[in-house]
């Protein structure tokens, strides 16, 4: 018997996991764009580097966590033919 919630199980798949991350990315890529876009004076800027850099490093945890992952046997291919088995 599995121990953890449905959650938890969920996002014991790679797959899954990439999922949430590159979502997490575009959100804070989107928050960059829209603060440097529509939020004025010292604040737009802060705001904009803040979600840049949040973004950034998202990236690179990704790009790490891909490569510990190529270690295994996963079938995993990246996130658009992740996207594409699940619609």
């Amino acid at each position: 018997m599995a121990v953890g919630t449905r959650l938890s199980l969920q996002l014991a798949d790679f797959g899954t996991r990439s999922l949430v991350t590159h979502t997490l990315m575009a959100v804070g890529f989107v928050g960059a764009v829209v603060s440097g876009l529509f939020v004025g004076g010292q604040t737009g800027i802060v705001s904009m580097a803040a979600f840049i850099n949040f973004t950034a490093g998202l990236w690179i945890s990704q790009s790490i966590h891909s490569l510990g992952n190529s270690a295994t046997e996963d079938e995993y291919q990246g996130v658009l033919k992740e996207i594409l088995n699940r619609v």
